[in-house]
């Protein structure tokens, strides 16, 4: 499989400084994690992280990236099956 980056709720913080390496990495390679029930995303700061919320993270990496959220969630949807040798089709 080789290897995978993923990101968590922590890119939406204040305090993350490096959008560079959002950019750098390469979309066969890229997925999200929720981190639940830890480091949940802006702007849920301070509460309990939900999977559900996610879909922030996804926005923040797709507005780093200067794409299409939904199309970028349909990406790390694939890498994540690829990775894990699951069969779905990812929502569309």
């Amino acid at each position: 499989a080789g290897w995978y980056i993923s990101f968590s709720g922590i890119i939406t913080f204040k305090k993350w400084t490096d959008d560079d390496l959002l950019r750098l990495v390469p979309d066969d390679r890229l997925l999200v994690e929720s981190d639940s029930p830890y480091l949940a995303p802006v702007p849920f700061r301070g509460k309990r992280n939900e999977p559900m919320w996610v879909s922030h993270t996804v926005n923040k990496l797709a507005s780093v990236r200067e794409t299409d959220a939904d199309g970028l969630g349909r990406l790390t949807a694939s890498n994540t099956g690829r990775l894990f040798g699951l069969a779905f089709d990812a929502p569309s």
